[in-house]
């Protein structure tokens, strides 16, 4: 959240000078990114307290893995929102929020279950959205994100889908 934070503040020229120059992204791209971002910060703070919560050294791996692979597409996804003066909250969006919610107070096996089958429909989800932004996208920073993101979902994808097998 710190680096977050911190890349927020110096890429601020960016968006003041992006706004300046009257620079347009579309609005459903800008909205992509919104959502992206906080789908992907929903992905570090579950992936946080599967690493605490979760019963299964697996799902606790997997984990650590979304908190390591998120923080850094979040990253990469701020830079090409703020390069196009798109503002992006550093919390969670309502519907995110509320999904937080419902894990926040698990733990042990019913958190590993839970929280594995969220991640296979999440991705399943996230998976589509983005080979749809990478085809269709006006902005081709943002077409370029989502289709470099895309090998990195479909492979969370396969590893939630494996491990929530194994835990039914």
């Amino acid at each position: 959240m710190k680096s977050l934070s911190l890349l927020s503040s110096a890429l601020l020229g960016v968006v003041l000078t992006g706004a300046l120059r009257g620079d347009d992204i579309a609005s459903a791209d800008g909205k992509f990114l919104q959502d992206a971002a906080s789908g992907g910060l929903l992905e570090v703070k579950l992936g946080q307290l599967a690493t605490e919560r979760a019963q299964d050294a697996e799902v606790r791996q997997f984990g650590a893995r979304m908190v390591t692979d998120h923080n850094k597409a979040n990253l990469e996804l701020m830079a090409v929102a703020l390069k196009n003066g798109i503002k992006i909250s550093e919390v969670l969006n309502k519907k995110h929020q509320e999904v937080f919610d419902k894990f926040k107070n698990m733990r042990g096996p019913e958190f590993d279950r839970a929280y594995m089958k969220h991640m296979v429909k999440d991705h399943e989800e996230d998976v589509a959205e983005f080979t749809k932004e990478s085809q269709a996208a006006d902005n081709a920073q943002v077409r370029a994100l989502a289709t470099s993101t895309l090998a990195t979902i479909r492979e969370h994808l396969r590893m939630a889908r494996a491990i929530a097998d194994r835990l039914k």
